[in-house]
């Protein structure tokens, strides 16, 4: 398994980026690196991002 930052702020531009270069939806990102999605967005909810389905990304 990869590992995952656990900054918040990096995290939320790991994220952005695989989900830009690898993965086409946040479900396949989640899936493929073995991380809970509920987790994930809890995470960078609580510094203010959400994510958009329709631009598959965190803003």
């Amino acid at each position: 398994m990869q590992t995952i930052p656990s900054d918040p702020m990096i995290l939320f531009s790991f994220i952005n980026m695989k989900l830009r270069d690898e993965f086409s939806s946040l479900d396949e990102l989640c899936a493929t690196l073995g991380i809970e999605r509920k987790w994930l967005e809890d995470k960078l909810e609580s510094v203010g991002f959400e994510y958009s389905s329709e631009n598959n990304k965190f803003w």
